[in-house]
């Protein structure tokens, strides 16, 4: 049976009724957010107000309600018992009321998809392939945001994003797409000339191209530790050059710098073009891979179920080919 539009929440405090008209809806936000970082200017910076307006906002509500929603100490704020209980509930009814809107305008976006993806792999992997994307939906206006920043779905018109991580992002749709290894790269020109490179050995004679953006995931090797591993020594003062984006990395490695430890995926389209070679075979998996992470709303557009799709496509295209 579909439930009266009019029903009634009842207070803890007298009993009284309130209906859904009567919902102090702001000073529930204003709670929500304070709640959330349990700080009345966190939650004003959020909501684009004062903390005092916040303060208000909260005193308020608990007028209204009759109970008291903070503990105030000297130092921070902490929530009663009873907001803590209902706080839960509160974020859910936001977030539904969220997702209703998302729906609401969902037939207006379906012609354009704004993606969010870290720097190196758009300049590497996506973008030269939104060509394929546009013949299989020449309808859709696809704008990429390249960032390193997490996505707050909240606050940006973001549709998805593709992040290179561990997977944990909590509340949110998250999809695996590519797993990832690495090894050395450099170019076709020094596999010749006066220091050829033909062992690991030979690595002493040229610089190292350090991808420092590589440094947030343990389980990625840096040159000290794959020289280790291929038993040779590292000489702390042998020429290196330092990056902090691998599409840099990659870059200074095909213009004949040095060698470069890379990671296959965002080095694939130049050793394709023969920019760059393997001047050995051994290679190093990697925890951290790259993952879909969307709104679970967001899967219910079209568009959104298309471009991650053809994402799928081009994932299983990029590692079926033979490095």
């Amino acid at each position: 049976m579909t439930e009266n539009p009019s029903r009634t929440v009842r207070t803890r405090s007298s009993g009284r009724r309130l209906k859904r008209s009567q919902l102090p809806l702001n000073a529930l936000r204003a709670f929500e957010a304070a709640a959330r970082h349990l700080s009345f200017k966190r939650a004003a910076e959020e909501l684009s107000v004062t903390p005092a307006a916040v303060s208000q906002q909260i005193r308020s509500l608990e007028e209204y309600l009759g109970v008291p929603l903070f503990r105030r100490t000297s130092r921070s704020i902490l929530l009663t018992e009873a907001a803590a209980a209902a706080l839960e509930h509160l974020r859910e009814g936001f977030d539904a009321i969220e997702e209703a809107c998302a729906l609401l305008q969902a037939e207006d976006e379906e012609g354009r998809l704004t993606v969010s993806v870290a720097p190196s792999l758009a300049a590497k992997w996506l973008v030269p392939r939104l060509g394929r994307y546009a013949e299989r939906a020449p309808e859709q206006v696809v704008r990429v945001i390249a960032t390193h920043q997490l996505t707050d779905f909240r606050r940006e018109e973001v549709d998805l994003a593709i992040r290179y991580g561990s997977g944990d992002y909590p509340g949110l749709h998250v999809e695996e797409l590519m797993r990832e290894e690495v090894f050395p790269v450099c170019a076709p020109a020094l596999l010749e000339g006066d220091h050829p490179i033909h062992s690991p050995a030979d690595l002493k004679h040229v610089t190292l191209i350090h991808d420092d953006s590589a440094l947030e995931d343990e389980s990625c090797p840096t040159w000290a530790m794959w020289l280790k591993a291929a038993g040779v020594g590292f000489e702390e003062g042998q020429p290196a050059i330092h990056f902090n984006q691998t599409a840099l990395a990659i870059e200074a490695a095909a213009a004949g710098r040095g060698v470069a430890l890379a990671k296959r995926v965002l080095a694939e389209a130049d050793l394709r073009a023969g920019r760059l070679v393997r001047p050995f075979r051994e290679s190093r998996p990697v925890e951290f891979a790259y993952y879909i992470v969307c709104p679970h709303v967001h899967l219910e557009r079209a568009n959104v179920r298309g471009f991650i799709d053809w994402l799928r496509d081009e994932a299983g295209r990029s590692w079926a080919w033979e490095i």
